[in-house]
């Protein structure tokens, strides 16, 4: 065994050293798969909200049954790991991702059914499982790509992972909705409302059950393609040399029970405000869903331009204008790759009111990186504050200027979960696995906080001014990044 000194307690690799580019790349293919699924969610919401008829708040059931699923199964992994012993632990981290991957496909392999049947029901179920197998990659992938390395650098590999992620998310509004609404939507009998009349989108599109079945048969295939890929390749084992014991040993750690209300407040606020955007847009502007989807887009992708970002600003160096510059050029390319995916999907035409604004986001969010100074928790705290002025703003004005400010909130949502993720974790040691699945068991908030806002909504009759319910989350999530973050056992 050779000590790695890289994760928070001592950890050792079973058998040779192995390569960590090559695992980390294997593991970087599940963050984009599970960042595609899970942003295909804002995809299914304006589909079946049509199909069953649905209000604002019973539409966000999907992100309910998804999300809760997080609750249900990290729930379950605690209790285990907490009487049994801690289960990623005994497994490994390996086998923890390849129960993940099989859950996952079984999930999606249920939408199948569920269309055929037409049962809102069986659809929610059919994302509850979908949601307990990413519960399972959530708690075994995080922590490995955290210990894939030096302690110092595990925000910055996260932050790389991550990005990956939103490239997923970034491109699932492009591709799910062109599958979902366009190619398969010309297969198969158009579904038909109550009355017997042909479902449509708001461009005439008819909607299908292909349209929603095939998809997700086409996602639970790769899935089953992942695990053998990740079967048949060499990953490090680690363990830690101290003895794993039963019990609930990692709730003595304050900054984790701190760490997963932030969770819960995190995606919370981003799986929320991700939710509502195609209709707000459509409320605030009268923009066709078919198009306001586009728009998504650059939400998510601003996530993912924000986390390549994080990945070389947490990187420590003597060459800071090195640095910046390289920070400048990697936004600069990642934003003209989404505008272009956007353009090829939709048409997007290349205007000044289309571009510019972003881009201004984008230099803001520049600064901010410099002010964070490569530092996890001041960078949180930092980019929270300026989610707080972005809500604000959205809500105290109308037009183009509230379309922009919340779009470009993903651009600092972008290293949160990473950030608070690492940070929360940190000098864990043996209680690192269990205190990563009370972490995902914090995922819970993005099945709680869209219901509420869309709860609201309905009473106030509107999404405008529900956005208040997010700016709660962000003044948490600053607190957190301000002292919440400190490593301290409740005793001292």
């Amino acid at each position: 065994m050779a000590s790695t000194g890289s994760v928070p307690g001592k950890v050792n690799i079973d058998g040779p050293q192995i390569n960590y580019t090559v695992a980390l790349t294997v593991l970087t293919s599940l963050f984009f798969m599970w960042g595609f699924i899970t942003c295909m969610n804002d995809i299914l919401i304006p589909f079946l909200k049509k199909i069953f008829e649905l209000n604002r708040a019973e539409s966000m059931l999907v992100q309910f049954a998804f999300f809760s699923a997080y609750f249900i199964g990290s729930l379950i992994y605690f209790i285990i790991s907490s009487q049994k012993g801690d289960p990623i632990e005994k497994i490994g981290y390996k086998n923890g991702i390849l129960i993940g991957l099989i859950i996952s496909a079984l999930g999606c392999f249920l939408f199948y059914p569920a269309a055929e049947i037409k049962s809102y029901g069986f659809f929610l179920g059919a994302l509850f499982i979908l949601g307990l197998g990413f519960t399972m990659l959530q708690i075994a992938a995080n922590p490995y790509v955290a210990i894939l390395g030096p302690a110092k650098t595990a925000s910055s590999r996260l932050n790389l992972s991550q990005a990956f992620n939103s490239f997923g998310t970034t491109i699932a509004p492009i591709i799910g909705g062109y599958l979902v609404f366009h190619y398969f939507a010309t297969w198969g009998k158009p579904l038909l409302n109550k009355l017997g009349e042909s479902i449509t989108t708001d461009l005439g599109m008819p909607m299908t059950i292909i349209g929603v079945q095939l998809p997700y048969v086409i996602f639970a295939v790769i899935f089953l393609l992942l695990a053998i890929l990740i079967k048949v390749t060499k990953l490090p084992t680690f363990t830690h040399d101290e003895k794993t014991e039963s019990g609930a040993g990692a709730l003595q750690y304050r900054h984790l029970v701190f760490g997963m209300v932030a969770i819960f407040m995190y995606t919370g606020g981003e799986v929320s405000i991700g939710s509502l955007i195609i209709n707000f847009i459509h409320e605030l502007l009268g923009m066709p869903e078919m198009e306001a989807k586009s728009f998504l887009a650059f939400y998510w992708g601003g996530a993912m331009i924000g986390r390549f970002l994080g990945a070389i600003s947490l990187r420590e160096t003597t060459n800071e204008i090195k640095k910046m510059l390289t920070m400048f050029g990697i936004a600069a390319v990642t934003y003209l790759v989404i505008y272009f995916a956007v353009y090829i999907e939709s048409g997007f035409t290349f205007s000044f009111q289309r571009v510019v604004p972003f881009s201004l986001f984008i230099v803001l969010n520049l600064i901010a990186f410099r002010f964070g100074r490569a530092n996890a928790a001041k960078t949180l705290y930092i980019f929270s504050l300026a989610v707080i002025v972005l809500l604000v703003v959205t809500i105290f004005t109308d037009g183009n200027i509230a379309m922009w400010t919340v779009l470009s909130i993903g651009l600092f949502n972008s290293i949160m979960w990473s950030n608070i993720f690492t940070l929360a974790i940190k000098d864990l040691g043996k209680y690192t696995a269990q205190g990563s699945s009370l972490l995902v068991m914090s995922i819970l908030g993005a099945a709680l906080i869209p219901v509420i806002q869309g709860f609201i909504a309905d009473v106030i009759g509107g999404y405008h001014y529900s956005f208040f319910v997010p700016i709660i989350a962000y003044v948490y999530l600053a607190w957190y990044g301000y002292k919440g973050y400190i490593v301290r056992k409740w005793k001292e």
